[in-house]
């Protein structure tokens, strides 16, 4: 008799804890289960001073980035799931520290980019003229050609990281 009591009970148990499930990814992306298309359009440079290869790499970083950590495919169909298009609209170097004899002992060099993330399916909450900003340091003895290839490894990827977890981890 405990042994029927018991063998009902584990059955019962299982048969409830296997209807619960659990939705979670290794990279927290949030996509819905019935996008499958992306289209990453061409994030042009609009900003006054900029480096002409800059839109390339920050648009190849940002598909990139969304192939590898999605399930979604690249398309170039205009009703895609998903749409990211966008422009760069700052590319600025400023001071970052001063020496006590007026001399820049650091400088700083800051890219902005304004993205739209479009969501044609699931709840359709994208986002519009969403800004993001990063900056990277480097000695003001140098100038910015010297340094630039360097600082650009460390300020695309932090961009693209940026634009990935608004849209996807909504952060």
């Amino acid at each position: 008799m405990v042994r029927t009591i018991s063998f009902l009970v584990s059955i019962s148990l299982w048969l409830i804890l296997g209807g619960c499930s659990i939705k979670y990814s290794a990279n927290g992306a949030s996509i819905d289960p019935e996008a499958k298309t992306v289209l990453v359009r061409f994030i042009e440079n609009r900003a006054p001073q900029n480096n002409p290869q800059l839109s390339q790499k920050v648009t190849e970083k940002l598909r990139t980035k969304i192939l590898a950590q999605t399930r979604l495919t690249q398309t170039n169909d205009q009703n895609a799931d998903y749409e990211f298009k966008g422009t760069i609209t700052g590319y600025s170097v400023s001071n970052a520290a001063v020496t006590d004899v007026d001399k820049p002992a650091s400088a700083r060099l800051t890219i902005t980019i304004n993205i739209t993330f479009i969501k044609r399916i699931g709840d359709k909450k994208g986002f519009t003229s969403q800004s993001f900003s990063r900056s990277a340091d480097f000695d003001a003895g140098k100038t910015v050609t010297e340094v630039e290839p360097r600082l650009l490894e460390e300020i695309v990827p932090n961009l693209v990281d940026d634009v990935f977890n608004r849209a996807f981890a909504n952060w």
